[in-house]
């Protein structure tokens, strides 16, 4: 007979993290199931300095790390693999993974988010030659080079900060007239003699053969094109929840985003999200965090209140 989980939480970022620690302290037999990396897009951060508590240099991978770690040590089970199907109706839930089928009393979806494409030509001939959506995985490739970082929010400001460690230049191609970061992040970045900024303009192409060589941009507010010419250009515009396994399946908005209430819950009894895939209004590692912890909290109330 399989074995039936009190939950499994389909996602190991930090709600989905955070998520097994509640569960697991709360005597749930939890499995966490994650088909890549643990931390999610937190790994991706090389400066946490938003995240209470996070000092002395923390970086989202030791979070995650940590993360991961408490929640092992109260129980939780961890399974890499990679999600085919789910069945999420009835009091058992069934998971249909790559390597094996698993069966659960509730569910946690904390499958997070993935980057925005730009939108511009080239884009995707040219990424992994010049083209990236991770400063912390690929800066070191650009030391001494010029870089540009498309976007104006608090992700674009932060990786053009980090980039300016290794790069020669950096320029921040925004299509507004004034950043989106938070004021504190601004400020770094306008302080920074390595940064500058190209206003109101968007990327129309990306150039070159085998690498990228450089960018044509456009002045939404003129009209006029002109040449940058870079080595490395990362996209920092957003991001778009990794729900696709999940429609018709569960209730979501327009932009795939998982609708939940404040507790968590969707609108299948013993389903739950938790973190960037459902809809809310800061995406954010303490975000996520708090999700995960409520998720957990109300998972474990529906299983008390199942019979």
């Amino acid at each position: 007979m399989a074995e039936i989980f009190d939950t499994i939480i389909i996602g190991g970022g930090p709600a989905g993290l955070s998520a097994g620690l509640y569960a697991s302290r709360s005597r749930m037999k939890t499995l966490i199931i994650e088909r890549a990396k643990y931390g999610g897009q937190a790994t991706t951060t090389d400066e946490l300095e938003n995240y209470p508590g996070s000092i002395e240099n923390c970086t989202g991978t030791t979070l995650s790390q940590r993360m991961r770690q408490q929640a092992e040590e109260f129980g939780t089970e961890f399974v890499k693999d990679e999600v085919l199907d789910v069945e999420l109706e009835g009091e058992v839930k069934v998971i249909k993974c790559r390597k094996g089928t698993y069966e659960a009393k509730t569910i946690i979806i904390a499958t997070g988010a993935t980057p925005r494409l730009g939108g511009f030509d080239n884009e995707l001939e040219l990424r992994g030659k010049g083209i990236s959506y991770c400063a912390t995985c690929d800066a070191d490739f650009f030391t001494d080079l010029d870089i540009a970082v498309v976007g104006g929010g608090d992700s674009a400001i932060t990786e053009a900060i980090y980039l300016a460690k290794f790069g020669e230049s950096v320029t921040v191609i925004h299509r507004r007239d004034a950043l989106r970061a938070a004021k504190s992040l601004q400020e770094k970045a306008f302080a920074n003699p390595k940064i500058k900024f190209i206003w109101d303009s968007v990327v129309e192409s990306a150039n070159g053969d085998e690498i990228l060589e450089s960018l044509t941009i456009k002045n939404v507010k003129t009209g006029e094109s002109s040449e940058l010419e870079v080595n490395g250009c990362f996209v920092f515009v957003g991001y778009l929840p990794i729900s696709e396994l999940f429609k018709g399946k569960v209730n979501m908005n327009s932009r795939g985003d998982i609708i939940t209430d404040e507790e968590m819950r969707t609108n299948i009894p013993g389903v739950f999200a938790a973190g960037d895939v459902r809809e809310k209004l800061l995406r954010q590692v303490i975000t996520a965090a708090a999700d995960g912890a409520i998720a957990a909290t109300c998972a474990e109330h529906y299983i008390e209140n199942l019979h």
